[in-house]
């Protein structure tokens, strides 16, 4: 009988391999004597080398240690110095370019050393420097710099501990990313362009790996080097939409009011001077996983369906939206005929209500599982994320199926009530259907993959 979940498995690994960060800057980054290249899709461009004094190396994010030994690589003995922020585990071995373990998802001491060091480089660089920037998703959270104001009162600040809680709040607000990233740049010295700012006037390009939905440059890391149109008005009003007003750090509430009020400098908006030596280069993505996903299913014998790169919204809402196209796949061969493999991708959120662990991936397939339970069908399911950690855990996510559903019932595992503690985690790991790949290096979001098949094994 052929091993559905191997499959799952040999989809989701092919994505993986088209989104390798060190493998896409060797693709496009050459250098010739002294002239540098970059291929940007549409165009290459170019710098000469002599020309600069110094030539810095800076970055955040899960992928930015590949992104950085390929750069390395590139350059061998040509850069000056390098500063780059990583998730523990997310590393490589590097020789010229500095790596800081700090926090994810929620801030750490080495987010603060980082961000101090990386904001040092910017504001001491000159006319005659070219900053390489990488950064990929994490880097909000990597990167932390205490934002100060001074008003009649006196010098105030945020400390790492109002930055840590405020992280937590959003995190479990259920706002989505791009709406995190509006309060986070808002509190920053660094977020919303504010890195650009310190930067000139040196120039600068900044290699992008895209974990947002959409692929926003102003959403990706809070857009360290991208125009922000965001307001502090605008952060204001999440905070009342998701009802946390009386969660965030007072501090954190008074920097956002008075910002809101005029009173403290917006982030640099387009057209803003910080941008005029600023080049964004987007190498990465989650549409490319997809792309390479999708082939690898139709090598397996499947007919495909790609749905989006920009699914959203509540995890168990989204695994609602999964089955109904299961349902009429399995039913009316709708959409895509059987055997059919349905491949999708972005970011969704968790609301949290329980005290349990896990992802937003391993709780879209309990989810799954419970949709299931209420409408067996011959589907298979796996839901992971990119870069192997799927929320505070070591998974990258997890399956769902017709055996694992028996699995749990014979073990006494209410789905019901695990969905009820987000502890999707547990169920699972109880049962032995985690997804764990390890630390990927790499982050271009979630890729969700089901499959349907006839009522009869596949040849």
């Amino acid at each position: 009988m052929r091993d559905i979940r191997a499959d799952l498995l040999a989809v989701f690994g092919a994505a993986l391999r088209r989104v390798d960060p060190y493998a896409m800057i060797k693709e496009r980054m050459n250098l010739d004597g002294s002239r540098l290249s970059l291929k940007t899709g549409g165009e290459i461009l170019q710098w000469d080398l002599d020309r600069y004094s110094r030539i810095e190396v800076i970055g955040a994010g899960k992928a930015a240690a590949k992104m950085a030994l390929a750069v390395e690589e590139i350059l061998a003995g040509k850069i000056s110095q390098g500063v780059i922020a990583v998730k523990p585990g997310h590393t490589e071995h590097l020789r010229r370019i500095r790596m800081i373990p700090a926090g994810h998802p929620v801030p750490d001491a080495g987010s603060v050393e980082a961000g101090r060091l990386i904001a040092d480089i910017c504001r001491e660089s000159g006319e005659d420097t070219l900053i390489i920037s990488l950064v990929s998703g994490g880097g909000s959270a990597l990167l932390c710099h205490s934002y100060a104001w001074k008003d009649t009162e006196g010098l105030h600040s945020l400390t790492l501990e109002d930055k840590q809680e405020t992280t937590r709040v959003l995190l479990a607000s259920g706002a989505d990313i791009k709406e995190i990233n509006c309060i986070r740049k808002h509190l920053s010295l660094i977020k919303g362009g504010r890195l650009a700012a310190l930067a000139r006037p040196a120039e600068l390009v900044n290699l992008v790996l895209s974990d947002v939905p959409g692929d926003r440059l102003d959403a990706i890391a809070s857009g360290l080097f991208a125009p922000d149109e965001s307001t502090y008005g605008e952060a204001a009003a999440l905070i009342e939409k998701y009802g946390i007003s009386r969660k965030i750090p007072a501090a954190a509430m008074k920097a956002i009011r008075l910002g809101a009020e005029g009173v403290l400098d917006e982030t640099p908006k387009p057209g803003d001077p910080a941008f005029e030596r600023v080049r964004n280069v987007l190498i990465g993505s989650n549409y490319r996983a997809l792309a390479a996903a999708e082939k690898k299913a139709r090598e397996l014998g499947y007919n495909t369906l790609v749905l989006s790169s920009e699914i959203t919204g509540e995890a168990r809402e989204a695994a609602k939206f999964y089955m109904g196209i299961a349902r009429g796949i399995v039913k009316y061969d709708l959409a895509v005929k059987k055997p059919a493999c349905v491949i999708a991708g972005g970011e969704t959120t968790v609301t949290l209500r329980g005290g349990g662990k896990g992802g937003r991936n391993q709780e879209m397939a309990l989810a799954f599982l419970a949709e299931l339970e209420a409408e067996p069908a011959d589907v298979y399911f796996l839901a992971a994320s990119t870069d192997g950690n799927d929320g505070p855990t070591s998974a990258a996510g997890a399956f769902a199926d017709g055996e694992i559903l028996l699995r749990g019932r014979e073990a006494g595992l209410s789905i019901q009530k695990y969905l009820a503690e987000n502890d999707s985690y547990h169920y699972f790991d109880k049962l032995g259907f985690l997804c764990k790949t390890g630390p990927t290096n790499t982050n271009v979001c979630d890729i969700q993959i089901m499959i349907a098949v006839p009522p009869l094994p596949l040849p």
